[in-house]
């Protein structure tokens, strides 16, 4: 892609450039702090769920179904709380279980349990040797943190416009022994906002891996968070399996840590009955219980799918206007220069944007000049390494419309006079 920038005249380039400078230096005097460094709920959003707090009192019944909430019991989470995690991701509750309030601690769990003590009856990974873990990129940078952690070695594999790209994907899983794990968010991508097309999911179900331990990661962290019309529909990763004839392949995560509090909420775990039997061990050495009060005024706030779907679409009329904002500032800003593209996702909570080679390192830091801090660059990366420093992740929900229009302003402003800054370095 040529830009605009590239395109102008040595003097039209001057120009532009004394323009942009001066446009800097006037939002640098603004003295702006504002943050779109992490997808984070509003305050607004969060004000959503406080009616929850009402639930739990005193004097409330603590008995979920036979079981007491106020006491240790129920390793696997309250009977409801299970029933509703169960039909949000359309798997059996039997399962599944619900515990803690953060799916990425489950999440780092089960790498630690292959790690240090091996995934059902295989040799731990930690005496393997090499172990490398598969990261679709741009992707979650929290994902990627987890692994490397623990020394894996995070392999980079591209995002596609319908999910990770399947050929790459299968010539690593099913040739290489030493690749134990994928990472994925399959709906609503972070960053990206991609939904894993039926093909993708099929495709995943259809592995045929050279390690017995390995597994995939599915973390569906945006199941419910569809803010645009009726959504994407994503294929059920167990009812593909079934279809394919296999098991004992995925860990499927999720929480409701933006449909509530984050922080403060239920988070779970489903697999296969013989992967869930083989956590559920692994598990019982760690925990006596869950948080089973939270658990309890959780189901009896949501209820069941069709109350999550009636709270989210609250959520929705918070966090469309958001996004866009986004689109209408990037567009306006950016829109016929050349040199931006950016994704237009249906849900999830992030927007991810590519500009010029070599600028997202400088726009990351010249937005920190100016008062807008982003997240860093690379990011969404292993290792923080973007082999374009392209790259950067646009997180709007945190802001107030009047806080992301003026962030969105001064990145605009960023992106423009870097793009401007390389098109003059090209010709030095």
């Amino acid at each position: 892609m040529t830009s605009v920038y590239q395109k102008m005249t040595d003097a039209e380039l001057d120009a532009a450039l004394a323009d942009l400078e001066r446009q800097a230096d006037e939002l640098r005097a603004l003295n702006l702090k504002l943050d779109m460094a992490r997808g984070k709920p509003s305050p607004e959003q969060t004000a959503l769920s406080r009616p929850m707090l009402d639930l739990v009192t005193s004097e409330t019944d603590l008995a979920d179904q036979g079981v007491d909430a106020d006491n240790y019991g129920a390793p696997d989470g309250l009977p409801s709380a299970r029933a509703l995690a169960a039909e949000l991701i359309g798997v059996d509750a039997a399962n599944v279980s619900v515990i803690g309030s953060s799916s990425l601690n489950l999440m780092y769990d089960c790498v630690e349990h292959g790690y240090v003590h091996g995934i059902a009856g295989n040799e731990p990974w930690c005496r393997q040797g090499e172990v490398k873990f598969l990261c679709p990129v741009p992707g979650y940078d929290r994902h990627f943190t987890v692994t490397e952690s623990f020394g894996i070695t995070n392999v980079p594999v591209p995002m596609r416009e319908d999910g990770p790209d399947m050929d790459v994907v299968r010539e690593y899983v099913e040739k290489d022994a030493t690749v134990k794990g994928i990472w994925c968010v399959p709906k609503y991508a972070n960053p990206t906002g991609v939904t894993y097309s039926d093909e993708v999911v099929r495709a995943f179900a259809a592995l045929r891996p050279a390690a017995p331990d390995f597994r995939i990661f599915w973390d569906n962290a945006y199941a419910v968070h569809t803010f645009a019309g009726e959504g994407d529909e994503l294929l059920n990763i167990f009812d593909a399996l079934a279809e394919a004839g296999a098991e004992n392949l995925v860990y499927e995560f999720a929480s409701t840590a933006k449909v509530t509090f984050p922080s403060s909420g239920m988070a779970w775990v489903a697999a296969s009955p013989a992967d869930m039997a083989d956590l559920r061990r692994a598990f019982a050495a760690m925990r006596v219980s869950p948080e089973k009060i939270s658990q309890l005024a959780h189901v009896r706030f949501l209820r069941d799918a069709a109350g999550v779907a009636a709270h989210m679409r609250r959520h929705a009329e918070l966090v469309a206007p958001r996004f866009a904002l986004v689109e209408e500032k990037l567009t306006e800003g950016l829109g016929g220069l050349d040199c931006a593209t950016w994704t237009h996702p249906r849900g999830g909570y992030f927007v991810s944007f590519e500009g010029p080679e070599g600028s997202a390192k400088a726009v990351v830091k010249l937005a920190g000049e100016l008062g807008v801090k982003l997240t860093p660059a690379g990011a969404p990366f292993p290792y923080g390494n973007d082999p374009r420093d392209a790259n950067i992740r646009i997180a709007p929900t945190y802001p107030t419309l009047e806080e992301l229009g003026q962030a969105l302003d001064v990145f605009v402003v960023a992106v423009k006079l870097v793009a401007a800054r390389l098109a003059r370095a090209e010709r030095a």
